[in-house]
């Protein structure tokens, strides 16, 4: 193995050990939030130093490699997409972190019915599938795995467009849970937001595999 290999190898290590990090995150906030489990939430927050640790590491790695080592082909390819994704996961990790605060600051777990209007639940399950399902494309060099990221997407769009509706109903059904309603709808925009990274990540993930630049619009008007 050559210097550029291994330095590649562990950058991929590293990353994936960020992913999979990022995928813990998302999950027990979502537990912390549901559940009302403070000790999940605060988990989440003091985790948020390893993400942004991980973050951190993996920019300078890769900036060292682009430096002095001047990458060609694939190598550079992946590197270029190494350091967006690295950044996607992060902005990913923050919208969890929120999410924890919110079950951390909390009286108790978030009310059934306002979980169910909000359909929270549901975004909670294509997000997070989508998060997966990035990191197997990328372990496996995958594009079938990337390619359904684009449909689970509508999903949270579809759910998140129909947000300001739900959100008014719920605040006239229950006035003295409106600041909760509000915060529902906070991590609704959030979980939207988580989507449109991991798309952001579906672009990285072709750009490295086929070295095509594909907007989100283009690749999905070609399935």
């Amino acid at each position: 193995m050559t210097v550029i290999d291994n330095n590649i190898q562990q950058i991929r290590t590293d990353l994936v050990q960020m992913w999979t990090l990022v995928i813990n995150q998302m999950e027990k906030a979502r537990l912390a939030l549901i559940d009302g489990n403070k000790n999940l939430a605060r988990e989440v927050r003091m985790n948020e130093k390893r993400v942004d640790a991980f973050e951190l590491k993996l920019d300078m790695d890769s900036e060292n490699v682009l430096m002095l080592k001047n990458p060609v082909a694939i190598d550079l390819r992946f590197i270029l997409s190494v350091l967006k994704i690295n950044y996607n996961l992060e902005r990913i990790g923050d919208y969890a972190n929120a999410i924890a605060k919110v079950a951390e600051h909390s009286s108790g777990p978030m009310p059934e019915d306002i979980l169910q209007a909000t359909h929270l639940p549901e975004m909670f399950f294509t997000a997070q599938t989508m998060l997966q399902e990035s990191l197997n494309a990328f372990e496996k060099s995958d594009r079938n795995h990337v390619n359904v990221l684009f449909g689970m997407d509508e999903k949270l769009d579809k759910t998140n467009n129909n947000a300001n509706k739900i959100i008014s109903d719920l605040i006239k059904q229950k006035p003295d849970d409106t600041l909760l309603i509000l915060e529902a709808l906070s991590i609704m925009r959030k979980l939207e937001r988580t989507g449109d990274h991991i798309l952001n990540v579906a672009e990285e993930l072709i750009f490295y595999f086929d070295a095509i630049v594909i907007k989100h619009s283009k690749l999905h008007k070609n399935q």
